[in-house]
Order: structure tokens, then sequence, then C-alpha cells
């Protein structure tokens, strides 16, 4: 039951993370992990109810390297048996809590590189421990990342207006740069696929998205504010399905 309590949620709440991987639950499990940890800064108005919940995901993940096998949520049995299958390191679980703690407060990141670890510690660990399900080799971490960091940029776009909406300032005001180097870092990526096994494509499947929203984006930065970043139901589906066919992440 826990594995397909994780594709119900993340087929519900992360519909293109699932659209990527429809029949790996075990990736499943990973994206609700990250689905629930990002929510937890939103369970309330009141910062320290926030903390409590990310600090109680955090005991979760702590009770699963002790070997304790939690039962005190659906998900948690299907992430421990995904982090025992595939020894999967306790500091990506351990960074991604970490750095949603900025998601709770209004205060924006105070530099560029604040910026760029938040990218790296989220939308970064969750494609990583991905990858590393799948059987990525340590070789492949680095193309990984790279093109994590791009589908991150990305990913925080689209969802920017929603964010400014709730009093959130989580992007650089000057974001040219920032869409020129998650570009650049895709494309850096690419430039190595072969580090990259073929079985680990669905990891990086989850970041299908990433150049029509950043082309947009850079196109008209505008659209940013008021949503206009979304491609057509056609226009993605196809793009999903080439890239599915080809493995051209």
């Amino acid at each position: 039951m826990s594995f397909k309590a994780c594709t119900q949620r993340v087929k519900a709440g992360d519909p293109d993370r699932y659209a990527s991987a429809p029949h790996l639950p075990e990736l499943h499990a990973i994206y609700a992990f990250n689905l629930e940890v990002a929510r937890a800064p939103w369970a309330s108005a009141e910062p320290m109810i926030a903390e409590m919940r990310l600090q109680w995901w955090a005991d979760a993940i702590e009770a699963i390297y002790a070997g304790k096998a939690p039962q005190t949520h659906e998900i948690l049995p299907a992430v421990a048996q995904v982090v025992q299958t595939h020894a999967l390191p306790r500091p990506l679980f351990d960074g991604l809590i970490q750095a949603r703690r900025f998601d709770i407060y209004r205060d924006p990141h105070p530099d560029r590189a604040a910026f760029d670890g938040y990218i790296q510690a989220t939308a970064g660990n969750v494609m990583e421990l991905a990858a590393r399900a799948l059987g990525a080799p340590p070789t492949a971490l680095p193309v990984i990342g790279k093109f994590a960091y791009g589908a991150g940029v990305a990913n925080l776009l689209r969802a920017l207006p929603e964010l400014l909406a709730r009093g959130r300032h989580p992007v650089p005001s000057e974001v040219g740069p920032v869409l020129h180097d998650a570009r650049q870092a895709i494309s850096a990526a690419r430039a190595q696929r072969r580090k990259v096994p073929r079985s680990v494509t669905p990891a990086l499947l989850a970041g299908w998205r990433s150049d029509a929203t950043l082309r947009f984006a850079q196109r008209n930065p505008d659209d940013i504010l008021t949503g206009n970043l979304n491609e057509s139901p056609f226009a993605r589906g196809a793009t999903l399905r080439w890239r599915s066919l080809t493995g051209r992440w």
C-alpha cells in the first residue's frame, strides 16, 4: 500500500514528475517525500509550526537511517525500502529538508550563492536521489547536477507568481543572469550526456519542460510575473513523448 500511496500523491500533486516516470514506483517514493517536504513550510502561517513540520520529516529520515522503518506516515515504508535497497545517502535528504526552511520566511536569499545552493539542495538533491535509485554511477552525478540546476530554475519560475502572491521572494531581482546560467547548465550537461547511462534517463526526464520554460522566460521576462510560461498541452505532450522515446533528456 505504501508505494501505491506514493504514486497517488505524486500523480495528484506533482503531475510533471509523475508523467516523466509513470511506471517507476521507486521514483514515486522519492517524489512523494519531496512533495511532502515542499508542502511542510506552508502548513501554517506560524513559522514555529512550519518548522516543527519540517523537523518531523527530519526525524522520520533519522529513524529510517537508524533502521526503525517508521510507520507514522503512509509513504514512509516505501521511502525506507528505497533508501535501504539503493543505499541512498542521508545528506541528500537532510539537505533537502534544511533548504526548505527558507520557504517558511519572507526574507529573500541574501545573495546569488544562497539562491544557487537552494536550487541545488532542492531540485538537485531530488534528481540525484532518483538517479541513484536507478543506478547512476559516480561519474554521472556532476552531469546530473548541472541538468538539475537548470530544471530547478525552470520549476521555480513556473511557480513564481503564486510564491510572490504569498509574500515570498525566492528569485534574485536580476533574473537575466539566472536564466543564462540555467540554460548554460543544461547545455553543459547535454554535452556530457554519454556519462549518464540510458537506464538513468527517467530521473532526468523530470526536467522535460525546462527548455520551453527558460526559452519563454528569456524571450519575454514579463511572462515570468504573469505566469505565461506554460506550453500548449499539445506541445507539452509532444515534447515528453519525443524525449521519452529518444532518451534525449
